[in-house]
């Protein structure tokens, strides 16, 4: 006979329909919301799942402004405060190698959203962690929603959780979104994530190669010089200093500072 999970929910606890309470589906319902949730993970992680979970939509999208990419957007009430989700095309690396994945980097550096939730494969953590850990570097307001635990236990994959969630610096939730379990725990920890007053800052990789620090300074100092309202310049310096063309070109023609835009404007349709 299994011993249950210390750290799970019992049958009981997650079938209690007070778990739910303070959640509303919104579907398409999502004008003036109060908070913008970015969706994120690599492909195949069961993003869509989680998404259709939350807002009780099966997958309503549209188009990328300008693009033939598709994106959904639906929405959640929780605790009196609307949420919109943006689910955003799946992406292995915010080192983007196509359009899809330049859409979500895009997205993910410059739209600025309140809470990024990175949905991961609990069976093969070492894979998904690439991008866990790339989107740290520009933001602590994310939420890891370690997603197919049934399939990892099922397995013989076990993860702790506790530990995880202490070394990356933000909180993990383990689910299983197909029977939507530790959906409500998810729930919580974006509007706890979204309503904080403080800015908790981004998990910052050491540079151990000598002299790129002071480079990256002087970068990052004449990027804020010539774009003072761009989000992100240190990840746009690093970039330049790699040789990332698309970002050269777009600090060369200017357009790195349309980028800088509310998270609105980049959904407008």
């Amino acid at each position: 006979m299994s011993t249950p999970d210390p750290h799970e929910p019992g049958a009981t606890c997650v079938a209690c329909p007070s778990r739910f309470s303070q959640l509303r589906k919104l579907g398409l319902r999502i004008q003036d919301s109060h908070f913008v949730v970015a969706l994120a993970g690599n492909p195949n992680t069961g993003k869509t799942t989680v998404f259709n979970a939350l807002t009780g939509l099966r997958m309503h999208t549209g188009n990328w402004p300008g693009k033939t990419i598709s994106r959904a957007e639906g929405g959640f009430s929780y605790e009196d405060k609307r949420f919109k989700l943006v689910d955003l095309p799946g992406t292995y690396s915010l080192l983007s190698a196509s359009p899809d994945e330049e859409v979500a980097r895009t997205f993910l550096l410059f739209g600025q959203p309140d809470v990024t939730v990175i949905v991961a494969d609990a069976t093969c953590m070492e894979r998904n962690l690439n991008l866990v850990l790339q989107v740290l570097q520009i933001t602590r307001r994310a939420v890891l929603c370690l997603n197919l635990m049934d399939e990892a236990r099922a397995n013989g994959i076990e993860i702790d959780t506790r530990n995880l969630a202490r070394d990356l610096g933000i909180p993990v939730v383990p689910c299983a979104a197909r029977s939507s379990h530790g959906i409500p725990e998810l729930i919580r920890e974006i509007s706890i994530m979204a309503r904080r007053n403080d800015t908790p800052p981004p998990r910052r990789l050491p540079l151990e190669i000598p002299g790129l620090r002071l480079a990256l300074d002087q970068v990052e100092a004449d990027l804020h010089q010539s774009f003072p309202n761009l989000p992100q310049p240190r990840w746009v310096a690093l970039r330049l200093l790699e040789g990332d063309r698309e970002i050269m070109e777009a600090v060369r023609s200017g357009e790195i500072g349309t980028l800088a835009e509310p998270v609105g404007a980049q959904l407008t349709s």
